[in-house]
């Protein structure tokens, strides 16, 4: 599995980068940006190099250990998937083409697609740095435009984007990601009931298409949770001494919330059952709630089933079981 953590390389990257930095000045460029992003505005707000640096101090490590998160699921379903090239849809500082280049050795090609032209120059110069990510491309527009010139990858990644489209532009800028995927696209959102919805409308749309669910889900059904419950997934994360004074925060960990979904265009031969919450562990049984193959249901394992209730001790929300 791979760690959530930044990769060495990215973080002495950023670390080269942050010499003279205001630390005061980047938290407060940070919460701006923040804000902005809570309010649906995007990226609208980053237009400086001190912009760029706030936000990747700010969210760059969050961000990474969700689309990991998400990747360590699908590998775990499809421990042969070896994808060569990758096309990162609304890529930013490059975020998600670390963790993929992390995640999967085999990728050798990377094409990342953002209209931010100071999250563009921050994603090069980091990369720069790197022996790994030495063939990349990385064009500056809108990500629906430039996606549908753009060549087939074996692995398509939209983390953190199709909250700021409208409904009309989610269509279709899904509609193009789906056509430029030669096997798995994965979208990764918030973990909110609002990041949750759009997962589940992008799901079904890519479902009647032809798609086939990878994870999180057991199946391809309609979601079978109900409303004021939705399906998320909880990262923990270490927080490095800039990330706290760019937080303003003294924790030495932040748990990252996020919903996604990965869609291949082959089928799953076994749909393991998915952890929806943290399992609840009493003196008597273990409980844990699970969405299967038929559904939602609470599996309650007791404790004198020693061998099953050996193994319900290591399950985890999210985990695949």
């Amino acid at each position: 599995m791979t760690s959530p953590d930044l990769p060495a390389e990215l973080k002495a990257a950023l670390n080269v980068r942050l010499e003279g930095l205001s630390r005061s000045d980047a938290a407060g460029r940070a919460a701006v940006i923040s804000r902005t992003y809570r309010e649906g505005g995007g990226s609208s707000t980053i237009r400086t190099e001190t912009d760029a640096l706030a936000y990747a101090l700010a969210r760059m490590p969050a961000t990474y250990a969700a689309v990991v998160a998400s990747l360590n699921a699908l590998s775990e379903i499809r421990p042969d998937f070896a994808p060569a090239s990758l096309l990162d849809v609304g890529a930013g500082p490059g975020t998600a083409t670390w963790a993929a280049a992390e995640a999967f050795p085999s990728l050798q090609e990377f094409t990342l697609l953002d209209a931010n032209a100071a999250l563009r120059t921050l994603a090069l110069d980091l990369t720069r740095r790197s022996d790994r990510l030495r063939r990349i491309t990385y064009e500056l527009g809108q990500a629906r435009t430039y996606a549908a010139h753009a060549e087939a990858a074996d692995l398509v990644i939209a983390s953190y984007v199709i909250n700021e489209l409208n409904d009309a532009e989610r269509d279709a800028l899904t509609d193009v990601m789906w056509e430029k995927t030669r096997d798995t696209l994965l979208v990764v959102e918030p973990g909110t009931p609002a990041g949750y919805a759009r997962i589940i409308a992008l799901r079904a749309r890519l479902i009647a298409a032809g798609a086939h669910v990878t994870a999180p889900c057991p199946h391809e059904a309609a979601c079978p949770l109900v409303a004021p419950d939705w399906c998320h997934f909880s990262q923990r994360l270490q927080r490095s001494r800039a990330h706290k004074q760019v937080k303003g925060a003294d924790a030495p960990f932040e748990d990252e919330r996020f919903a996604y979904v990965a869609l291949s265009r082959t089928p799953v031969a076994a749909r393991p059952s998915r952890v929806l919450a943290q399992p609840d562990a009493g003196k008597v049984e273990i409980a844990a709630k699970l969405c299967t193959v038929e559904g939602v249901t609470v599996a309650r394992v007791p404790r004198r089933a020693k061998a099953d209730y050996a193994r319900a001790r290591h399950w985890r929300w999210g985990d695949a079981v």
